[in-house]
């Protein structure tokens, strides 16, 4: 049996934990704990799982194996090395802290443990993006890269920590994190120059240059009311050998080769945000989002907010 807790559930991605718990049996939810005493009870009634309102006190009575960390963005980085520390791993909805030293703070305290930190990085799991992998090689080299991710606001649900810069971390580490990790999977681009740019807190784009590519992702809350979709999310991959469009919202990838007319390319099952990371933990294994990929993710887009915090001013980067 793999015993999950819950630490933080502000975010209503907190769900990715509880449907495994819904779909595998050898799953438990052992307990949640948040600030708030009323959004732990929600979460925890249906599994009859214990409530706390500190998560310290629920790592030290519980000893769970796996962490599922979605609380206020702020706090994410300290539940995150306290749980570490406690020598559960961790599966955490983005972002996974919003300051630098915080992320410091979670390599060292991951690499000191051997506990496995997993981002969840759920647009690698969409049956679009594995349709656009198993192409990949068709492109040639793939020299650019340019996605766009509107959200809808909602203003009157959000939380006033939404709007409060401490706590929520910025509009490109919230939000940019996913199209840079599938990005650099498609170029495979291990060092560069990271800048961002950000307008009125709304609209902003991160840009990776390196040997050989140019990625640009802007993400913005600016997604009119009336479209049908939260977000019409896409990305365009640009090679020597062809182009191809991953059309997230509308679940299809369009391919142009130098042989090949433009066309839709058939697509696999994907696979739920936290479905193959609990697999691999469960198993005693790394999950195939390593606890290495998820801090260059956020590095990368956490370097992209401080470039637009400080007038775009690139800011190099390595993974050596």
């Amino acid at each position: 049996m793999t015993r999950i807790a819950i630490a933080g559930a502000a975010h209503p991605h907190v769900a990715y934990a509880t449907a495994e718990v819904d779909q595998v049996a050898e799953y438990e939810l052992v307990a949640v704990a948040d600030p708030s005493r009323e959004t732990a009870e929600r979460w925890a009634a249906p599994y009859d799982a214990k409530v706390f309102t500190d998560h310290r006190q629920m790592l030290r009575e519980l000893e769970p194996d796996v962490v599922m960390v979605a609380g206020i963005y702020g706090d994410r980085g300290q539940v995150v090395v306290d749980a570490l520390n406690a020598g559960c791993h961790v599966i955490a909805d983005k972002p996974l802290c919003t300051t630098l030293e915080d992320l410091d703070a979670i390599a060292e305290a991951a690499d000191r443990t051997g506990r496995h930190v997993t981002l969840l990085l759920e647009k690698r799991y969409y049956p679009v993006t594995l349709a656009a992998l198993g192409i990949a090689e068709q492109l040639g080299t793939i020299h650019g890269v340019t996605s766009s991710g509107p959200h809808k606001l909602n203003r009157p649900t959000r939380p006033a920590w939404f709007f409060e810069r401490a706590r929520y971390g910025g509009l490109l580490n919230d939000l940019a994190v996913h199209d840079i990790d599938a990005a650099l999977l498609f170029t495979g681009l291990t060092s560069g120059t990271v800048s961002g740019s950000i307008v009125d807190s709304s609209y902003g784009v991160a840009t990776l240059s390196g040997p050989g590519a140019v990625i640009t992702a802007g993400v913005d809350w600016m997604n009119p009311a009336g479209s049908p979709v939260h977000g019409d999310y896409r990305m365009k991959l640009v090679g020597t050998g062809g182009t191809a469009e991953l059309l997230w919202a509308r679940n299809r990838l369009a391919l142009t080769t130098t042989d090949l007319a433009p066309h839709d390319v058939p697509l696999p099952a994907g696979h739920r945000p936290a479905e193959l990371v609990l697999q691999a933990l469960a198993a005693g294994n790394e999950p195939d989002i390593t606890t290495e990929r998820g801090l260059l993710a956020t590095r990368l887009a956490l370097l992209a907010q401080r470039s637009a915090e400080n007038g775009g001013v690139p800011i190099s980067w390595t993974t050596d």
